[in-house]
């Protein structure tokens, strides 16, 4: 039911948008009636449906822009980091056998996946802050070169993205047991090292999943509207929201699963080198996994 009134609709949109931005930049797209490109003008009628009339709150999003999103974004990339810090001194790191068997999960083709969307999103994250915080930095070159790098990451990462959403949507589903893993937050409030109910990939894999594919689709939709689309201000000024919030959501689950790969689970990382995982390790943080 969620499949067929949210999911394939709104798929169906984001291809329809897509393929009429692609034939509008080629030049084979036909003008509406007016001025505006056919693809603003639908767009416009989307904002109107879902948003009404924008205009009336030009003061409200003057003050999102230049007070709470500089002070969200500043609370993700501190306040995250620091609750992981405790973590680690509290908690720990797990440690597990690496020297007994090891089983083969990533393929070279998902690694190298794996890495060309991790490191095109690492600019992302990085270029992003710096649009953010320009005036902080000066502004000038460096923010004319923050956004051509973004823009450039942008398009890598989403030609990624797509490759990373056919390779692991089959292991990417929910499942019941997700909601355990939830409850317990994976066993990492615990130094009892237990069987966690995960598979392939734990629901916090799983969210950071579907947050990185289906809203890196939607921060491409609106980003291309704030880089070159001639569209009126209360549809930049909609994209700019969304695009804003979805960024700093996005950033707090990056920190997440660097932490989590880097320093939660010892010798982690190496399993998206070398494509192998110590079977010590599954049987207690993917106890539902058949290998």
């Amino acid at each position: 039911m969620l499949m067929k009134k949210i999911i394939l609709p709104g798929c169906i949109l984001f291809l329809t948008m897509a393929g009429l931005a692609i034939a509008q930049s080629s030049g084979q797209l036909p003008k509406a009636v007016g001025s505006e490109p056919l693809l603003t003008v639908a767009y416009q009628q989307i904002n109107a449906n879902f948003t009404g009339e924008w205009q009336q709150y030009g003061q409200l999003f003057t003050n999102l822009q230049q007070f709470l999103f500089p002070r969200l974004f500043l609370l993700v990339i501190t306040i995250v980091p620091v609750i992981f810090f405790f973590h680690y001194i509290a908690i720990g790191p797990m440690v597990f056998d690496h020297s007994g068997k090891q089983v083969y999960c990533y393929n070279l083709f998902v690694r190298i996946v794996h890495w060309c969307a991790a490191l095109s999103f690492s600019l992302l994250v990085i270029t992003g802050l710096m649009i953010i915080y320009a005036s902080l930095l000066g502004g000038g070159a460096i923010g004319i070169m923050a956004r051509t790098i973004h823009l450039l990451s942008a398009v890598v990462f989403a030609g990624f993205a797509v490759f990373m959403f056919l390779v692991w949507i089959k292991d990417m589903l929910p499942a019941l047991y997700d909601l355990k893993w939830m409850i317990i937050m994976g066993g990492y409030l615990s130094k009892e090292k237990k069987p966690v109910p995960a598979g392939k990939f734990n629901a916090g894999q799983k969210m950071w999943f579907w947050l990185a594919t289906l809203g890196g689709a939607v921060m491409a939709v609106t980003g291309y509207f704030l880089y070159s689309f001639p569209a009126n201000i209360d549809t930049l000024r909609l994209s700019a929201v969304i695009h804003n919030f979805l960024g700093a959501a996005m950033i707090a689950m990056f920190i997440i699963h660097v932490y989590m790969s880097m320093a939660a689970i010892k010798g982690a990382l190496g399993s998206m080198i070398s494509g192998y995982k110590a079977e010590a390790e599954l049987k207690i943080l993917h106890s539902k996994f058949k290998y």
